[in-house]
C-alpha cells in the first residue's frame, strides 16, 4: 500500500477519498486553490497546497503542477476523483512517465472510450449493442445533415470528448440542429477542451442502467451491480440507486456480463462504469464507458458493504482485486440524492453565495458525502454539486423512506439548494414505483407551483414565529386586532393580513387564510396540523426549514434591478459574460436573445422580457458579474 496520496480534486470527492486515506493509514496530500484554502477539502486532508488561480485550467486542471506538488510532497499515488483531470489520457501518461501510480486505467483506455464515436466501434466488435449514430463531427456541413434527416429525428447532440451529460442536446426538428450544433460545440469546448460532436439516435424514453466493473493488473475483471440512474434534468442525473428496480435476475446478468465484456476489450484496470440505455422491450445499448469512479458510487458501496476507493488503491498499489465475481453480494436497498446550489423555481439557475447554516442528517441508515461547512462561499467556478445524501435500507421502500427523512432533516441556508424540489421527487408516484424513464422529466415537467403550498406553510410558519418573539404594538390583550405584516422574499414583497384573538392568529397568506395556534419556538398548529420547523437568523434574514420546505424572508427590501423592470434587465445568477448579443439602440421582439452568461460551465441565455430597445450595455464580454446586477438597460416598446 502506498505511503502518501495525493488527491488531485476538489469538494465532496477529495473529502470522501481522504476518509478511506487516514482509515488505512495513508498520508493524505490536497490541492486546492486560490480561493479555496479554508475550503472543507483543504482542511481533511493531512497537507494542502495551493496549485493556481480560480479558474480550473489554473489550478485543477493544471498538469503541470499537480506533478509537481505530487513529486515535492513524496507522494507515490494520484487520485484524480471525477470530473477534472480523472479521464484526461495525457495526465494519466505524465504520471507513469513520473513514477507515479494513477488511480485509473491506463493512458490507452482512456483514449479508447473518451472519443464516443471510436469507443461504439469498439463496442461493436466487442458484441455490445451500440445504436446507430454520426462520430467525429467538426462542423455540420450539408451532407452531415442529410445523413441526421436520413436517420431521422430525434437525434441527441454529445461531446465526443467528455461525460457527465455536459453539452448534450436533443434535437427533435431540422430547424433546431444548427443552432444546438453550435451551443454543444461550446460548451464541449468550455468543459472538456474539445468541440467534436457525436450525433446520435435518440431513444426515445429508454431507462439509464449502468454496471460498476472493476479490473486488476492480472487480468481478473468483475462486475459489483448495477445501477439506476434514470431520474435527469438535462441529462445530469438527480437520484441514483443500486439495484436497478425491476430487472430479471436474466437481465441483471447479461448486463453486467456485456460491462465486463466492454471493460476486457479495452485492457482496462481500476474502477469503471459501462453506461447503458434499456428500453421496455429489455434490449439494451452501449452508451458510453466513464474510466473513472461515479459521483454515485456509494450505492453500490451501500449495497455491497465494499470501499471502492480502497480498492482502486490496492489494484494501483499491484494488489489483485479483494473479490472474485461469485464473492460478491448485495443486501438490501440504497438511493442517492445530489444536493445543487440551484433554484428549481427560476429554472433551476445555479446560486452562489455564502454557506450561513448548514445541519447535516444523520441517524440509521443515512450517510452524507458532504464537500461544504458552514461559512464556506460557493463560486461560480465549479459545479454547483454541494453533497450527496445516501440512505440504505432492507428494501427500496424503506430506502426511499429513509431518504426522505434525511433530506427533510437537512438545512442549508445563504444560497438556495434542489432539496425542496427532491422532496418533491420523492412523492411522486412514478418515482417511488421505480418506473421512470430519461425523458421523465422532459415529459411530465417540474411546475415551481409544486411548491408553492410547502413554501406558503413555512412563510406563514415565519410569520407566526416573528410574531412570538417580536409581537406587534397594535395586539392587546384578550383583544382582536389586526395588522399587516410585510417581509421580502429577494426583492418581492411577503405581505400577510394577521388578526390576533386570544393567543390565536389568523393569518392570511397567498389569498389564503390559516389559523395559527400553540406557537413555540420550533412548532404551531395550522388548521389543526401540528408543524415542527427550525428558524435561523441571519441579520436581517429569517430561513425556515420544515420538513417539505424552504424559505427565507427578509426584514427589510434589499434593492436591485429587476428582471423584467422597465429600468433594466439583470443577471438573473451569478457567472460570466462570454456573449452579448445587442448593442444600444437595438430593436427587439420579446424572447430575442441579449446576453449569454456562462455559470457552472453551462450556457444560459438571458432574453428580452418584453418588445423593446436597448438603452445601453452595462456589461462587457468577460465580466464576471453577480446575481442581480443590471445587464442591459432596456425600455418597453
Amino acid at each position: 500500500m502506498f505511503e502518501k496520496l495525493l488527491i488531485s480534486n476538489r469538494g465532496e470527492i477529495a473529502a470522501r477519498i481522504a476518509r478511506t486515506a487516514k482509515r488505512l493509514g495513508v498520508v493524505s496530500v490536497g490541492v486546492c486553490s486560490s480561493i479555496e484554502r479554508s475550503a472543507l477539502h483543504a482542511r481533511v486532508v493531512d497537507e494542502i497546497h495551493v496549485i493556481g488561480g480560480p479558474l480550473p485550467v489554473d489550478s485543477y486542471l493544471n498538469i503541470d503542477s499537480i506533478i509537481e506538488t505530487a513529486e515535492a510532497t513524496g507522494c507515490q499515488a494520484i487520485h484524480p476523483g471525477y470530473g477534472f483531470l480523472s479521464e484526461n489520457p495525457e495526465f494519466a501518461e505524465r504520471c507513469a512517465t513520473a513514477g507515479i501510480a494513477l488511480l485509473g486505467p491506463p493512458a490507452d483506455a482512456m483514449r479508447a472510450m473518451a472519443i464516443k464515436g471510436k469507443a461504439r466501434d469498439i463496442m461493436a466488435a466487442a458484441g455490445v449493442p451500440v445504436l446507430p449514430g454520426l462520430p467525429g463531427l467538426t462542423a455540420l456541413d450539408e451532407e452531415v445533415s442529410a445523413s441526421v434527416a436520413a436517420m431521422g429525428y430525434p437525434v441527441l447532440l454529445k461531446p465526443e470528448a467528455g461525460g457527465g451529460g455536459k453539452g448534450m442536446h436533443v434535437v427533435n426538428t431540422v430547424d433546431e440542429l444548427a443552432e444546438l450544433f453550435g451551443v454543444a460545440q461550446r460548451e464541449a469546448q468550455a468543459s472538456f477542451g474539445d468541440s467534436t460532436i457525436l450525433i446520435e439516435r435518440y431513444l426515445d424514453g429508454p431507462r439509464h442502467i449502468e454496471v460498476q466493473v472493476f479490473a486488476d493488473t492480472q487480468g481478473n475483471c468483475i462486475y459489483v451491480g448495477e445501477r439506476d440512474c434514470s431520474l435527469q434534468r438535462r441529462h445530469q442525473k438527480i437520484i441514483e440507486e443500486a439495484p436497478a428496480p425491476h430487472l430479471t435476475s436474466e437481465l441483471r446478468h447479461s448486463l453486467g456480463e456485456a460491462a465486463a465484456q466492454a471493460a476486457k476489450a479495452i485492457g482496462y484496470i481500476g474502477a469503471g462504469t459501462v453506461e447503458f440505455l434499456l428500453d421496455d422491450a429489455g434490449h439494451y445499448y452501449f452508451m458510453e464507458m466513464n474510466t473513472r469512479l461515479q459521483v454515485e458510487h456509494p450505492v453500490t458501496e451501500e449495497v455491497t458493504g465494499l470501499d471502492l476507493v480502497e480498492w482502486q488503491m490496492r489494484v494501483a498499489a499491484g494488489e489483485t482485486l479483494p473479490l472474485t465475481q461469485e464473492q460478491i453480494e448485495t443486501s438490501g436497498h440504497a438511493v442517492e440524492a445530489r444536493i445543487y446550489a440551484e433554484k428549481p423555481a427560476a429554472g433551476f439557475l445555479p446560486e452562489s453565495g455564502t454557506i450561513s447554516h448548514l445541519a447535516l442528517p444523520h441517524g440509521d441508515g443515512i450517510r452524507v458525502d458532504n464537500g461544504v461547512a458552514q461559512g464556506d462561499e460557493v463560486g461560480v467556478f465549479y459545479d454547483p454539486m454541494l453533497m450527496k445524501v445516501i440512505a440504505h435500507g432492507l428494501n427500496r421502500s424503506a430506502a426511499l423512506t429513509t431518504l426522505r427523512h434525511a433530506l427533510a432533516d437537512l438545512q442549508v441556508a445563504g444560497l438556495g439548494t434542489n432539496r425542496d424540489f427532491l422532496l418533491a421527487m420523492l412523492e411522486r408516484e412514478t418515482v417511488r414505483n421505480g418506473m421512470v424513464t430519461t425523458d421523465y422529466l422532459d415529459q411530465q415537467g417540474f411546475d415551481s407551483a409544486e411548491l408553492v403550498g410547502a413554501q406558503t406553510v413555512a412563510s406563514t410558519l415565519a410569520i407566526a414565529w416573528l410574531l412570538r418573539d417580536e409581537p406587534a404594538p397594535a395586539f392587546r390583550l384578550n383583544q382582536p386586532d389586526q395588522v399587516l405584516i410585510r417581509l421580502y422574499d429577494k426583492d418581492e414583497p411577503v405581505v400577510a393580513d394577521v388578526l390576533a384573538k386570544h393567543g390565536n392568529l389568523m393569518i392570511t397568506l397567498a389569498g389564503q387564510t390559516r389559523l395559527v395556534a400553540d406557537i413555540t419556538h420550533d412548532s404551531a398548529t395550522i388548521d389543526g396540523v401540528r408543524h415542527t420547523f427550525k428558524v435561523i437568523t441571519d441579520g436581517d434574514e429569517i430561513h425556515v426549514f420544515t420538513s417539505e420546505a424552504t424559505c427565507t424572508l427578509r426584514r427589510q427590501r434589499r434593492y436591485a434591478a429587476d428582471l423584467g423592470s422597465e429600468a433594466g434587465v439583470a443577471a438573473p445568477m451569478s457567472g460570466r459574460i462570454i456573449r452579448i448579443e445587442v448593442e444600444p439602440g437595438t430593436k427587439v421582439d420579446a424572447g430575442s436573445a441579449l446576453v449569454v452568461i456562462e455559470a457552472m460551465k453551462m450556457e444560459h441565455t438571458i432574453r428580452a422580457p418584453t418588445d423593446g430597445t436597448v438603452v445601453a450595455l452595462r456589461c462587457t464580454e468577460g465580466d464576471i458579474v453577480d446575481e442581480g446586477i443590471e445587464l442591459v438597460e432596456f425600455e418597453n416598446a
